[in-house]
């Protein structure tokens, strides 16, 4: 794991939540956040490590048909914002590549605000580019880079019971050990560069199909627990209003402000009667319901009367 994290691999950060359901009605009931034990993190390297493995081996003996999986290097304009939100905050970041890149966020702190670093990873995660398969042969070597991993050469091999892109990584691989022959389609540069690329689309699709459950379970449950206060970090200032993020929930939304004062200079938001000031990466306590409009539920946040102007 150092030895990534010194080629520079980043440590990401986004909120996974899940639900506790009635066993009745289905009904979300409670929602948490997911652990992350050490335990994971041993399992999570030797999955890396056997995928990195796999992929040198398909690619040693398929030079032009192996199933790879790269992650192509965001341009740096995507981190224009995240640098200047860094900044505001008094940290700078060194975002010309993924090592320095991994650095800057291993030494971004700020005092009396332990999230801080986690916030700084959730949004550097926000500007990468979307990782996808790809057919070795269609693309040069220079570009089979896995920018988040920091790795050469990338696949997908531990997890053939619910990904199809490892079933065919283990025909390769069984193949290039001469287990067993090689499906005689896969043998083809044309067959596995359309494999990858439906691979890549139903993968898109169930992004959104997964985004959207935990919407609509967190729809559900905020509807039948209305007007709770939670904790929220402050992601964006604007003209009117500011972006939070409530980690608890995983609930990322605009808290509207009328008649509040913007500060271009500052990018704060001063309350009405001037007692309150809202700046980048503070924490607030928000109120979430949920309201009937004509398209649907709609979820709403809004500041909790003690972090609130009149």
């Amino acid at each position: 794991k150092e030895a990534r994290h010194r080629r520079g691999a980043l440590t990401l950060a986004s909120p996974e939540i899940r639900f506790r359901t009635d066993e009745e009605t289905r009904d979300p009931i409670d929602v948490e956040l997911s652990d992350h034990v050490e335990t994971h993190s041993l399992v999570e390297e030797f999955m890396l490590l056997a995928n990195v493995s796999v992929g040198q081996q398909i690619l040693r003996v398929f030079p032009n048909c192996a199933l790879l999986r790269r992650h192509p290097a965001p341009p740096l304009s995507r981190f224009d914002q995240l640098v200047q939100a860094a900044g505001r905050a008094g940290v700078s970041l060194n975002v010309s590549n993924s090592k320095e890149l991994c650095a800057s966020l291993d030494t971004a702190t700020m005092r009396e605000n332990e999230y801080f670093n986690t916030l700084l990873r959730i949004m550097t995660t926000r500007c990468m580019t979307q990782a996808v398969y790809f057919c070795s042969g269609s693309l040069s070597p220079d570009e089979y880079l896995h920018y988040g991993l920091a790795a050469p050469v990338y696949t997908h091999f531990t997890s053939p019971i619910r990904r199809y892109a490892d079933v065919i990584v283990h025909r390769l691989l069984a193949a290039s050990l001469n287990i067993l022959p090689l499906p005689t389609g896969l043998s083809r540069e044309s067959v596995v560069r359309r494999l990858s690329n439906g691979l890549n689309r139903c993968h898109r699709m169930a992004q959104h199909a997964g985004r959207s459950s935990v919407q609509l379970f967190t729809r559900v449950y905020f509807r039948n627990h209305p007007a709770e206060c939670c904790h929220a970090h402050v992601l964006a200032v604007r003209r009117d209003g500011v972006q939070v993020l409530v980690p608890k929930y995983g609930i990322e939304g605009a808290v509207r402000l009328q008649h509040w004062t913007y500060d271009p200079e500052l990018h704060t938001l001063v309350s009405p009667l001037g007692d309150r000031t809202l700046r980048l990466f503070e924490h607030v306590d928000v109120v979430v319901t949920v309201r009937d409009t004509p398209c649907g539920d709609e979820m709403l946040l809004s500041l909790a009367s003690s972090s609130s102007s009149s």
